[in-house]
């Protein structure tokens, strides 16, 4: 079973403790208790909670004095604020302090799940990732293969099917999504695993070279060939062989290729044997096969050869679920390997990682994760660790549109985007304005009255 989430309740009215505990603990999720934002502060330095609920208005320490300390203690904590006693302005003030969300009394109970879902999704990936790991770590080594969205999901069930397999396997993807991994993990469940895995990058040489590479050269072969040199099949043999970007391969390439896969021998350059090969092939390639077939750069009786199981890794943009634990293992490594102690991510800064498109998709995320480990000089990185990477854009914001709870009238969704286009900027009223595509009399207007229907008795 996964281990149930660590919520702590802060509330100094005992009855509206006593029933979130119970309503809490109904969704699965443990709870802890402070009657004041002070024994709060304690409670955290004893423990890292998965989210704080915390009430504003109490009497010792009030919950934006709490949460200021927390903040301070440890930011990775998400904390949603409640009081009774709302405002636009309390609202904006508390979500740029660092609140990750704000809700009203009396709470309203669905509102109140789905907001501690979403603040909560990152902890609750963590722990799932590593309890299915638990599960399945007999049945499959994924390796570095991080990640837990239904995409993935159904990736890693046909690798795991074909990896004890001899099939042939042809591995697409953008660039930067993982292709290699997906190769690592397919010949390290097969059983070939004990043999070779050789790599070759068919886009990094040229034709001559990317021959000699492949199939090996005899001596005096050509200008600098002093010696006779086995070819990366023959390297791999009783092994895998990883053909990387093999679309970029020539015309005559793709023959020489194709008669190896067809007859499971090769003669090397300037050669006259005929050697025969023992090695499983798995190929990549980020261009769309099928296109390159219809405008005649690649060979369709190659691509047939190859294409015997076919694995797509999808994008980093189609399974932004797994982007938190990405974010997470590349943290840890790069600290480990920079040698600092960087704990985790605000949730403020992991809301920017996930909004984020990643255009180059794995790759991308984790040379920005480790560019902000470098340039980091505080335990946990915060949106300001942000602000060198590329995605650090005036677009970077509008890649995605605001999450929203299902089922909410008109009115209410128009509330609730207009207060998230002030949290994203800050509370700067005109670019907020730009943002939601209206003038900036019209967000006052708009502001003036969800302050008024808020005041009224």
């Amino acid at each position: 079973m996964i281990n149930a989430l660590d919520i702590l309740i802060v509330d100094d009215d005992a009855a509206h403790r006593l029933m979130l505990k119970k309503l809490l603990g109904g969704w699965g999720y443990q709870t802890f208790e402070a009657d004041d934002g002070a024994g709060a502060i304690e409670e955290i330095r004893r423990r890292a909670f998965d989210l704080i609920l915390m009430d504003i208005r109490m009497v010792k320490v009030s919950g934006i004095e709490a949460l200021e300390q927390v903040r301070k203690i440890n930011p990775s904590i998400p904390v949603i604020l409640m009081t009774a006693y709302a405002s636009v302005e309390t609202a904006v003030s508390a979500l740029k302090k660092g609140a990750y969300d704000y809700l009203t009394k009396p709470l309203d109970f669905d509102e109140l799940q789905i907001g501690i879902a979403r603040a909560t999704e990152h902890s609750s990936l963590k722990k799932e990732n590593e309890y299915l790991k638990e599960k399945l770590g007999e049945r499959i080594d994924r390796q570095s293969i991080i990640g837990q969205s239904t995409a993935m999901a159904r990736l890693l069930d046909i690798v795991e099917q074909v990896a004890a397999t001899e099939a042939t396997i042809l591995i697409t993807g953008e660039s930067g999504t993982g292709k290699e991994v997906i190769a690592n993990a397919l010949h390290a469940n097969s059983h070939r695993k004990a043999a070779p895995f050789v790599k070759i990058n068919c886009a990094a040489l040229t034709e001559t070279l990317l021959e000699s590479e492949l199939f090996g050269h005899e001596k005096g072969a050509f200008t600098g060939a002093d010696r006779r040199r086995e070819g990366k099949f023959l390297q791999a043999g009783g092994g895998s062989i990883f053909l990387d970007e093999v679309s970029e391969m020539s015309s005559a390439m793709q023959v020489k290729l194709l008669r190896v896969l067809q007859e499971r021998e090769l003669t090397r350059v300037g050669g006259s044997d005929v050697l025969k090969v023992d090695v499983r092939v798995l190929a990549a390639s980020n261009k769309d096969l099928q296109k390159e077939i219809r405008e005649g750069r690649f060979r369709e009786d190659l691509f047939y050869r190859l294409n015997v199981v076919a694995l797509h890794v999808p994008p980093l943009r189609e399974r932004t679920e797994d982007i938190p634990l990405l974010a997470q293992h590349f943290l840890a490594m790069f600290s480990r390997r920079n040698f600092k102690s960087i704990a985790g991510f605000t949730p403020q800064a992991m809301q920017k990682l996930v909004r984020y498109a990643w255009p180059g998709n794995v790759r991308e995320l984790m040379n920005a994760v480790e560019r902000a480990v470098v340039l980091s000089r505080t335990e946990y990185l915060d949106v300001e660790d942000m602000t060198l990477l590329a995605m650090d854009d005036p677009t970077a914001d509008e890649a995605r549109p605001f999450v929203l709870s299902p089922n909410l009238p008109l009115e209410e969704v128009e509330k609730r985007s207009i207060l998230d286009a002030l949290t994203v900027c800050g509370g700067n009223k005109s670019e907020a304005a730009r943002r939601l595509g209206i003038t900036r009399k019209t967000l006052r207007k708009k502001l003036e009255k969800y302050e008024q229907n808020t005041n009224r008795p």
